[in-house]
C-alpha cells in the first residue's frame, strides 16, 4: 500500500467500523469521523516493518484492503508470537469476485515471509460470510470472545 492509497483505504476502513458497530454498538466503538481516524491510524502504520498493508485493485479502483501485523507472545491470551490479520474488507461492489480470498492469502504469505509461524484473526460473531471465507482459507475456530456490558 502506498501513502496515496490512504484516502480510499480509509473509506473502506470506515465502512468496516460502521459494519462492526451495527453488529454490536455496545462492543464496537464508532467516532464522529471514522474515515479520518482510519486514515490517521493507517498512516502511522505505513512504515512499521512488522505491519502488512495490502490493497486489491479492480477496474482501476481500490476494491479492498488487508491490515496485518506481527505480534509478540501474549501470556494473557496464551498465544505465542504470531501474525495477525486485523482487518480485511472489500467494497460491496467488488464482492464475490475472489478479492477477499486473494487478500487473505497474500496477507498470510506476507506475514509468513516476515517470520510468522501461525496467523490468527477474529471475526464478528454475526459475520458468517467472512467466517466461511476464513475457513475456506484454512483457518479454524479456536476462541469465542464474550462481552458483558
Amino acid at each position: 500500500m502506498k501513502k496515496t492509497d490512504l484516502d480510499a483505504v480509509a473509506r473502506l476502513g470506515a465502512a468496516l467500523v460502521r459494519l462492526h458497530h451495527a453488529f454490536d454498538p455496545r462492543r464496537f466503538f464508532i467516532t464522529d469521523d471514522p474515515q479520518g481516524g482510519y486514515k490517521w491510524f493507517l498512516g502511522t502504520q505505513l512504515k512499521n516493518p512488522d505491519v502488512v498493508l495490502l490493497v486489491a485493485e479492480l477496474d482501476s479502483e481500490i476494491a479492498g484492503y488487508l491490515y496485518g501485523s506481527l505480534e509478540e507472545r501474549d501470556w494473557a491470551r496464551l498465544v505465542d508470537a504470531h501474525g495477525a490479520i486485523n482487518d480485511v474488507y472489500v467494497d460491496e461492489r467488488f464482492r464475490r469476485r475472489g478479492v477477499a480470498r486473494a487478500l487473505v492469502e497474500a496477507g498470510v504469505a506476507a506475514l509468513e515471509e516476515k517470520g510468522a509461524r501461525r496467523v490468527l484473526l477474529s471475526s464478528a460473531w454475526p459475520n458468517t460470510e467472512a467466517q466461511k471465507l476464513f475457513e475456506a482459507c484454512g483457518f479454524r475456530r479456536t476462541m469465542v470472545e464474550m462481552t458483558r456490558g
